[in-house]
């Protein structure tokens, strides 16, 4: 029997027609798998292209009570990355912080010209819009949106198949954002790879979500694909998942993900600002104690996370947070946080799983290629 304390989707009873099989997932019924299988799901998205449901993700729009500029200042306040610089029709990656510079939160933000739209993990919606709304309170009013689903179309064909159906989005560019119409209804598309492959999401109203989904799978390039594989997938491309690769006690720097901190954000002007400033730009300058890597198991053996990690004399000097088997790479594949003494590739480790202590390698990310449409 469901567990009444979960929400459902708005396209729940699709995924049971489809043979999806629910399980608990950030306070909602989500579809782990379908009769397909997380492998086949995994595979299919690489060549071809998988619809995935994240309807359960916070969406929400920031409009200005002034002026963009001033909103987009008093945002970035609240992060480390460039907000003023964002240009209109564009999306990019962000990082609230909190005072000792670990990660409140990931999410993407788009500049749609008269407001900002705001995508945010579900686990930690509620705490984010809150957040949003004592630190912006005299910059900007914030819209939680309760009613539109949210979709992602991914893998090489995702741009033909969407393209079919809306023809201005082939012409979207990686982190291009755009509001296309289709059968009398507005689309919020962004062109962001949620896999590492090229593809798009896709927010619009609840009511006309399954027609919209069921136009997609009605492409025999489109299959369903749940939770399984989309874990495989992110792990592979060595995309953060946050409370398992990111969380309050870890900073951006100590992530690998020093590509989201802006140059307007480190130098100048506008350097620091952002709570944890202190933390995050001393490490940035002079390096983390620990940091994230790729991990490369030297057997069968998955290494999930949680497994503790060693030198060869024994010393404990980090843990997995991701890990599996890599269905694209035919081998087990993880990331995991080490001590920067052991953090570079090619360092040989130990990992243990299930009291044996067995080898593992320090490598570079992703394990399988980003496919974005640059």
């Amino acid at each position: 029997m469901a567990d009444p304390k979960l929400k459902r989707l708005g396209l729940h009873d699709l995924h049971v027609a489809l043979g999806g099989k629910m399980v608990p997932f950030a306070g909602y019924e989500m579809p782990v798998q379908y009769p397909a299988g997380v492998m086949k799901e995994h595979l299919h998205t690489r060549t071809a292209a998988g619809l995935f449901d994240v309807s359960h993700m916070g969406q929400v729009i920031l409009r200005p009570k002034t002026d963009m500029a001033s909103l987009a200042l008093a945002f970035e306040a609240m992060m480390p990355v460039d907000v003023l610089g964002l240009a209109q029709g564009r999306q990019r990656y962000g990082l609230f912080t909190n005072d000792a510079g670990g990660v409140l939160d990931d999410l993407m933000f788009a500049n749609r010209g008269d407001h900002f739209f705001v995508v945010v993990n579900a686990a930690c919606k509620d705490a984010d819009v809150a957040h949003m709304r004592a630190s912006l309170a005299e910059a900007a009013t914030v819209e939680y949106i309760e009613n539109r689903a949210l979709l992602a179309l991914q893998g090489p064909h995702a741009g033909d198949v969407l393209a079919r159906l809306i023809p201005e989005t082939a012409a979207l560019r990686f982190m291009d954002v755009a509001r296309p119409v289709w059968n009398g209804t507005e689309l919020w598309i962004s062109r962001s790879g949620y896999t590492g492959e090229d593809g798009f999401e896709i927010s619009l109203p609840e009511t006309a979500a399954e027609t919209f989904a069921k136009a997609l799978l009605d492409h025999p390039e489109v299959m369903p694909i749940g939770l399984g594989a989309r874990d495989s997938l992110r792990l592979e491309a060595g995309l953060c998942l946050y409370g398992h690769d990111l969380d309050e006690a870890t900073t951006p720097v100590e992530a690998a993900l020093t590509w989201a901190i802006q140059k307007s954000r480190r130098t100048g002007d506008r350097a620091g600002g952002f709570p944890g400033a202190d933390r995050i730009l001393s490490e940035l300058a002079n390096g983390p104690k620990r940091l994230r890597v790729g991990l490369k198991p030297e057997g069968r053996a998955s290494m999930r996370e949680g497994t503790e990690l060693f030198t060869e004399a024994g010393e404990k000097v980090g843990t997995v947070t991701s890990g599996g088997f890599g269905p694209s790479v035919e081998a087990p594949v993880a990331m995991g946080y080490v001590d920067a003494s052991n953090a570079a590739v090619g360092t040989s480790l130990l990992g243990e799983v299930r009291g044996k202590r067995l080898a593992v390698t320090v490598c570079d990310l992703p394990f399988h290629p980003t496919r974005y449409k640059r």
